[in-house]
């Protein structure tokens, strides 16, 4: 294919709506992971920043209000599958922080459909690249949404 045909696939592609994804990820199990869909070269949406925590069961609820204050269009958190967690009971404090952190989103009237909590483990490059486009998309949905008044 030439430089002209490329030019013209190009501009026929629909564009995506760019978003903004903060990604929390436990750097034993996610970070792997994210690690492998990476270096598999799976297709993933270009649109997360990663922080690398020690483990789910660190994010407080601060850090999910703080990504959302500075522009955050989404926040990803992920962790060690119930019973792996390397800190033994770190992910189940995350999910318990987080049901209640998505309670919170929702009195302040932020969509709690922009907060997203999921187990995946080191072997799981290609759930990580699936959840993470899923997100994109949805957050794209949540913005098209807010574009026409329906929600916040």
């Amino acid at each position: 294919m030439n430089e002209q045909e490329q030019a013209e696939v190009a501009a026929e592609a629909p564009q995506q709506e760019p978003v903004q994804i903060v990604a929390f990820f436990c750097n034993w199990c996610t970070y792997a992971a994210a690690d492998l869909a990476g270096s598999s070269r799976l297709p993933q949406a270009g649109v997360v920043r990663v922080v690398r925590v020690p483990c789910s069961g660190r994010i407080r609820p601060e850090l999910i209000l703080a990504a959302f204050h500075r522009g955050a269009d989404g926040v990803l958190v992920s962790g060690c599958h119930p019973g792996d967690c390397h800190y033994a009971q770190g992910n189940y404090f995350a999910r318990r922080r987080l049901a209640m952190t998505a309670d919170l989103l929702e009195t302040m009237g932020i969509d709690p459909r922009r907060l997203r909590f999921e187990w995946c483990s080191a072997a799981e490059g290609s759930k990580v690249a699936q959840v993470i486009n899923e997100m994109a998309e949805d957050v794209r949905e949540w913005k098209r949404e807010s574009r026409r008044g329906r929600r916040d």
